[in-house]
C-alpha cells in the first residue's frame, strides 16, 4: 500500500500539468456541465435554502431588463449616430464661431458692434419703421407693399415664438435676452428670429422693390451679417440661423400666397 501511494505521488510530480504554469488548464471552461460524479457529492452534500420567492421574481425582472438597455447602449441606431455627431459638430462650430460671446472673448472689443449688426434684424424696429411709413404714405402701391410687409413681420414674430416655446433649445452660450426679445418672444435659440426676418426682409424687398445690383447684393450681404452676428455674440447656434434662413423663406411664400390686394389694404387702414 505504502508503495503504491509513493508511485502515484511520483506519477503526479512528473506531470506536466500539475505544474502551476498550467494549472489554468485543468480547470473546466466557464460554462462548460459539469461531470456527473461532482454533481453527485453536490446532491449529496448539506442542502441550501432555496432563494424567496420575491427575490427570485426580482432577479428575474433584472435580468430581463438589463440585455435590452445595454443593447440599446451598445448597439445605437445609425440615426441617432448620425444625429449625435452632425448636433457635436454644430455645438463645436458655434462655440468657436462666439468671438463676442462675453467680455473674456477673443473679439471683446468689437461685441457693441456686433449686437447692433444684430439689432437691425430685430422686429420691433421693423414693425415700429413699417407703420411709420404706412401712415407717411399717400399712394395706394406704397400702401399695399407697407400692409403685407406688416403681416409678414408679425407672422414671423408669431412663427418663430411658438417654434421656441415648442423646442426650448439654450444658445451655445449662457447668455440672457434682452428687453427686445422678451418683447418680441425671442427668448431660446431654435429658430434664430433675427435670421428668419432677415431672410424674409430681404426676399420681399428683392420681389417687390425696383433697386440697382450693388443694393441687391448689400441687401444680401446684410441679411448674412445679421445671422452670423447672432452666432458671434454666443445667442444662437450655427443650425439655428441655417434654420431661420429657411424658415423666413417659407414665410415670405406664405405671404405670396394670401397677398391682400389693395383694396383689402384700403379697408384695413380705414377700419384702423
Amino acid at each position: 500500500m505504502p508503495a503504491s501511494q509513493s508511485r502515484a505521488r511520483a506519477r503526479d510530480r512528473n506531470n506536466v500539468l500539475n505544474r502551476a504554469e498550467f494549472l489554468s488548464l485543468n480547470q473546466p471552461p466557464k460554462g462548460a456541465p459539469e461531470p456527473r460524479s461532482s454533481t453527485a457529492r453536490k446532491a449529496s452534500g448539506p442542502s441550501v435554502q432555496p432563494p424567496p420567492a420575491g427575490d427570485g421574481a426580482r432577479e428575474r425582472r433584472q435580468s430581463q431588463q438589463l440585455p435590452e438597455e445595454d443593447c440599446m447602449q451598445l448597439n445605437p441606431s445609425f440615426k441617432g449616430i448620425a444625429f449625435n455627431s452632425l448636433l457635436a459638430i454644430d455645438i463645436c462650430m458655434s462655440k468657436r464661431l462666439g468671438v463676442c460671446a462675453n467680455r473674456a472673448a477673443s473679439w471683446a472689443s468689437a461685441r457693441s458692434m456686433v449686437k447692433l449688426i444684430g439689432i437691425t434684424g430685430h422686429g420691433i424696429p421693423w414693425i415700429g419703421g413699417t407703420i411709420l411709413c404706412l401712415v407717411k404714405s399717400s399712394t395706394l402701391a406704397g400702401q399695399e407693399v407697407l400692409m403685407n410687409l406688416l403681416l409678414a413681420l408679425l407672422l414671423d414674430i408669431m412663427t418663430v415664438a411658438g417654434v421656441q416655446k415648442l423646442i426650448k433649445r439654450r444658445g451655445p452660450y449662457e447668455t440672457s435676452p434682452g428687453l427686445l426679445d422678451y418683447l418680441t418672444m425671442d427668448i431660446y435659440a431654435f429658430p434664430a428670429g433675427h435670421a428668419s426676418r432677415a431672410a424674409m426682409v430681404s426676399k420681399f424687398f428683392l420681389s417687390h422693390l425696383v433697386l440697382a445690383v450693388p443694393l441687391r447684393v448689400l441687401l444680401v450681404l446684410w441679411a448674412f451679417c445679421v445671422g452670423l452676428s447672432r452666432v458671434m455674440i454666443g445667442r444662437h447656434h450655427v443650425t439655428d440661423v441655417i434654420s431661420g434662413f429657411v424658415i423666413g423663406y417659407f414665410q415670405f411664400r406664405l405671404v405670396e400666397l394670401v397677398w391682400m390686394s389693395s383694396n383689402t389694404c384700403q379697408m384695413l387702414i380705414s377700419a384702423w
